[in-house]
């Protein structure tokens, strides 16, 4: 009785642990990916966020809006991603981050709202023919990309970046 009831939670944990897909691992890690970053820009000084490292280099807050634009970009034309992209006014540090947040949400969950068939769809993309998988990658890819940076103006302001926040 015992060999079989072990048999059977094994079996259970292996169906559980199968059941991970990459839309469960994609936001699992975007949501980490969020804080990580949003974690990151707090610590930056609001007066500090027009900070380059030289002259050819986007300052602090350019890169925030870079990754955004990008999120936003990758997001709507992708994966119906309702975001308002509309900005009408220069954003204080906290209307930044608050509408980084949102971008991140909202791919978030269009992302949920896809189905594991449709990230095999090829689409369009400027490098080449990418399926929705690829570009899924590639918005973790860009933030990471672009965290990085900003971990690096951090260090260069004399501010110890937060502990990373893997998955």
């Amino acid at each position: 009785m015992k060999k079989l009831f072990f048999a059977l939670c094994l079996l259970i944990s292996f169906s559980i642990k199968a059941q991970e897909t990459p839309i469960t691992a994609f936001t699992e890690k975007w949501e980490n990916s969020k804080t990580y970053l949003l974690n990151i820009a707090q610590l930056m000084p609001e007066e500090n966020y027009d900070f380059r490292p030289t002259e050819r280099e986007m300052s602090f807050k350019e890169q925030l809006l870079h990754i955004q634009q990008n999120i936003n970009w990758l997001g709507k034309t992708y994966f119906n991603a309702e975001i308002n992209t509309e900005t009408t006014k220069p954003l204080s540090k906290e209307e930044l981050l608050a509408s980084i947040s949102n971008s991140f949400d909202a791919v978030n969950t269009a992302v949920q709202n896809t189905s594991e068939e449709n990230l095999k769809n090829k689409v369009d993309f400027f490098a080449g023919e990418k399926t929705k998988l690829q570009i899924l990658n590639l918005l973790q890819d860009h933030v990471t990309h672009h965290r990085g940076q900003l971990i690096v103006y951090l260090n260069l302001n004399a501010i110890k970046p937060p502990k990373y926040v893997g998955w």
